[in-house]
């Protein structure tokens, strides 16, 4: 029995023995490999008037956002400079900058090269983050007109041109192919604070902002092939103080002081300003001042067109069916308390179909809690909205509105899984899972980040 007994433990002795030596001989030839990135983001700084970015990974202690400045980007004044919209197109982020002098100062555009490549496989993608970002071509100066909106239509980058009553299309194809400002084409069209609509890459509508004088209710009608550059006509809405346009299903539409405008697109420039018919919807009036209620922006989601109206009780997201024979208005009811006003949505479909409109609820001179709706779109997938609900809604940290900026945004990963959150007046990015519309993570990044795109997924 004793004999038995050594052995056994010596047995014993060197089975405990074995797993050691070869986990630590593993540590030592196999050292962890980096996380791989999910997407990656760029935001706005409003606090340096920097551009920022990171790479978004997942690790054991789930994402990580590692904030950097984009290399080369122009520095800009802070007391003279602001930084306006950013749309990215084909691996391009395009910036908009605005200044304090009505452009003799120095405004214009920055186009970055993401440094994220997509290589397509049919039904899906796969993305590559070969390099970091870097400015491709910058345009800055006291002729660039002093931009304040910027659109992406068909791909193709549009930025209105307040103070040279005019817009400039910046080619994503050319771009890409060979960054210069020889991308970039000019057109007369618009005025004062210009907002556009711009359909198959052949025709733009350029309106004018005035509320009196001989341009309320002016919008320019601007072939995109003509080698004029200039308005092939010009036609009269019922109202003026125009500020919001968009295109959808071959039709524009815009946002004057009551209600909304549409009519079909003129691509061939076969009309003018007497056989183009304008159509006109009614949003209502606001029961507080009994005006006609309004909007001043667009969001586009598949054939529908998206926007807010009203404020207090009278608050409301509101759909267009741009497809519909006859468009009508269908308003979902979304009250906010005093001192609050909607966003404009921010709309997703995620790979189990659902589809989300996002707005925030941030404030206007007043100390009211901030929130996040999420909008489903299409309980029942059928394809109309007008059955749309409000699905959740969530704290947010604060916003730091100051003019045009300041507000919270959202942006989606390629996958449509993530939402990235900007918090200006808490210096964070918070992370919404879209599977669970739940919060998947919180990261200081310190500044006031605000405009954010994703790329990759």
């Amino acid at each position: 029995m004793k004999i038995k007994l050594k052995w056994s433990v010596l047995l014993l002795a060197c089975t405990a023995a074995t797993p050691v030596l070869s986990q630590t001989k593993a540590d030592v030839s196999q050292p962890a490999k980096a996380p791989r990135p999910i997407t990656r983001i760029l935001w706005q700084d409003d606090s340096d008037h920097s551009l920022k970015w990171s790479d978004v990974t997942r690790g054991p202690n789930g994402l990580a956002i590692a904030p950097q400045s984009v290399a080369g980007f122009p520095k800009l004044d802070a007391a003279q400079q602001s930084f306006v919209q950013m749309e990215d197109t084909n691996g391009l982020v395009v910036v908009g900058i605005h200044d304090n002098d009505n452009g003799n100062f120095q405004s214009g555009w920055v186009a970055l090269n993401s440094g994220v490549v997509e290589e397509e496989h049919g039904d899906h993608s796969h993305w590559h983050f070969e390099k970091p970002p870097a400015v491709a071509v910058s345009q800055l100066g006291k002729d660039q007109g002093n931009p304040a909106h910027v659109y992406n239509y068909q791909g193709d980058i549009f930025l209105a041109n307040d103070k040279k009553n005019g817009f400039t299309v910046l080619s994503s194809s050319a771009l890409s192919k060979s960054p210069s400002t020889a991308a970039a084409r000019c057109y007369t069209g618009g005025g004062n604070h210009i907002t556009l609509a711009a359909v198959d890459r052949k025709v733009c509508y350029a309106t004018w902002v005035d509320r009196d004088g001989d341009n309320v209710g002016r919008v320019d009608v601007v072939p995109i092939s003509s080698e004029t550059g200039r308005p092939g006509y010009t036609l009269k809405l019922p109202s003026g103080g125009l500020h919001g346009a968009t295109s959808n299903s071959g039709r524009v539409f815009f946002a004057p002081s009551d209600g909304i405008c549409w009519l079909d697109a003129d691509v061939t420039l076969s009309k003018n300003a007497k056989s183009a018919e304008v159509q006109h919807l009614s949003l209502g009036e606001d029961p507080a001042t009994g005006k006609p209620l309004r909007t001043g922006a667009f969001a586009n989601h598949r054939n529908y067109v998206l926007f807010t109206t009203g404020a207090n009780s009278s608050a409301s997201l509101c759909m267009i069916d741009a497809k519909s024979p006859k468009p009508t208005i269908v308003k979902l009811s979304m009250p906010i308390a005093e001192g609050l006003a909607l966003t404009t949505p921010v709309c997703v479909k995620t790979p189990s179909g659902k589809q989300y409109a996002f707005l925030f609820s941030d404030r206007r001179g007043s100390e009211a809690a901030e929130s996040l709706s999420v909008v489903d779109l299409d309980p029942n997938g059928d394809g109309i909205l007008s059955d749309a609900k409000i699905e959740k809604t969530l704290a947010v940290g604060a916003s730091k509105i100051e003019g045009h900026g300041g507000h919270h945004e959202v942006c989606f990963s390629s996958s449509s899984r993530l939402a990235f959150i900007t918090n200006p007046g808490d210096g964070s990015i918070w992370v919404l899972s879209l599977a669970t519309l739940d919060w998947d993570s919180k990261h200081q990044v310190n500044g006031v980040p605000s405009r954010i795109v994703a790329i990759g997924g």
